[in-house]
């Protein structure tokens, strides 16, 4: 059970987010509280340094289509005002499930997670869970900018750190050549017999 305000956070120790872009996908399903989490997650992109331009954000009818939409947009490219070409460093989802008479929020909320898991899995860019799934309306709106923070806040602050870990590991990644990676082009310098010496056959 949440006990304070889960968004806060030191923003000395988030990178900076201007050489980044984003997409978003919001679902409209419960949108009094999905809205919200979008102004939180689109403000904290920009707080740390993202250009408006490089923010891409689509609409879903609701949360089951988010995973759609997230590799719809992650495909996407778009001119920003300058008419110079972006895409997605990272996709954020967000949206609401909210727990009713029947058991629809647990297939709608696995189908999500599911979903964004085989993208993250697929793709090489990071794909940012932020569904709210609370119980009722009044957990709902304390996790879109009540007492708890603002789930958008939190999607923001996950998608930029995640941007930058992957620069710093392409960065950093001293294995990786022009024609392949490095280990292939060490085993090409020895014949089969002594690659059987290393247990690799």
């Amino acid at each position: 059970m949440a006990t304070k305000n889960l968004s806060e956070y030191n923003p000395d120790f988030i990178p900076n987010a201007s050489e980044m872009s984003f997409g978003i996908v919001v679902a409209d399903w419960n949108h009094e509280i999905t809205h919200t989490l979008l102004k939180g997650c689109h403000d904290t992109l920009v707080k740390h340094g993202a250009n408006p331009d490089y923010i891409k954000t689509i609409h879903v009818p609701g949360s089951y289509e988010l995973p759609k939409g997230a590799a719809w947009l992650a495909q996407h490219s778009w001119r920003d005002k300058e008419d110079q070409i972006a895409s997605a460093d990272a996709v954020i989802i967000l949206g609401c499930v909210i727990t009713g008479e029947t058991r629809h929020d647990e297939y709608i909320c696995n189908a999500v997670s599911q979903g964004l898991m085989q993208l993250n899995l697929a793709h090489e860019i990071p794909f940012v869970f932020g569904l709210l799934t609370p119980r009722n309306l009044e957990q709902a709106q304390d996790r879109a900018g009540g007492k708890y923070g603002n789930k958008g806040v939190e999607a923001a602050v996950t998608a930029i750190k995640m941007v930058a870990t992957h620069n710093q590991i392409i960065d950093e990644d001293v294995f990786a050549s022009e024609d392949g990676w490095f280990f292939d082009d060490f085993l090409n310098d020895f014949d089969d017999e002594d690659v059987d010496g290393f247990g690799l056959n």
